[in-house]
């Protein structure tokens, strides 16, 4: 657990760095990039190894039928994601929405603790859900104007459609191969 304690720590404070302490950051110039990027992957890395090799302490026993919604919401999370993608013009909800792929990991992390009753599940995914809430909160305080883009056409959609699709195989399957499945 602790791990992933620390991973979730590093996480936060790469990405905070930026936000909390912008003199800081903008005097490390471009090789600050690639020390946050390193901090980054390490934080990964913590992660993944700390919940991974967390003990399993029980906390509540999900209804099978939560296992439906975290499958509806991971489709709705990967559209989400993918709707800020395109150059120029974007997808629904990327039109309307500041922050679509935070608001995607915030979807994620939620389907994620309807279906994981564990302690470790309950750090990694509570802790992503509040790390997202907390940058919404930072970057919108730091650049409170915002110019929504302008709507993608349908070409922009279709690619969407079949990204959501391929990633949800490629979810499915690494789930699959991890030895969780993601279908109850």
């Amino acid at each position: 657990m602790l791990l992933l304690i620390l991973g979730l720590l590093l996480w936060v404070a790469a990405h905070y760095f930026k936000r909390l302490m912008p003199e800081k950051r903008a005097a490390l110039g471009d090789p600050g990039k690639g020390l946050v990027a390193v901090a980054i992957v390490l934080s990964l890395v913590l992660m993944i190894l700390g919940y991974r090799g967390a003990d399993f302490v029980h906390v509540w026993a999900p209804p099978a039928f939560l296992t439906h919604i975290n499958n509806l919401a991971m489709v709705l999370a990967l559209w989400v994601y993918g709707s800020s993608a395109a150059k120029g013009a974007k997808a629904w909800p990327a039109y309307k929405i500041r922050h679509p792929q935070l608001t995607a990991v915030k979807i994620w992390a939620a389907a994620h603790l309807l279906v994981n009753g564990d302690l470790a599940s309950i750090v990694l995914f509570g802790g992503l859900l509040a790390w997202a809430v907390g940058s919404v909160i930072l970057i919108n305080r730091a650049e409170p104007d915002w110019t929504p883009p302008a709507p993608a056409g349908r070409a922009t959609y279709i690619r969407l459609a079949i990204i959501t699709a391929v990633m949800l195989v490629v979810i499915t399957l690494i789930h699959t191969l991890l030895g969780v499945s993601p279908f109850g």
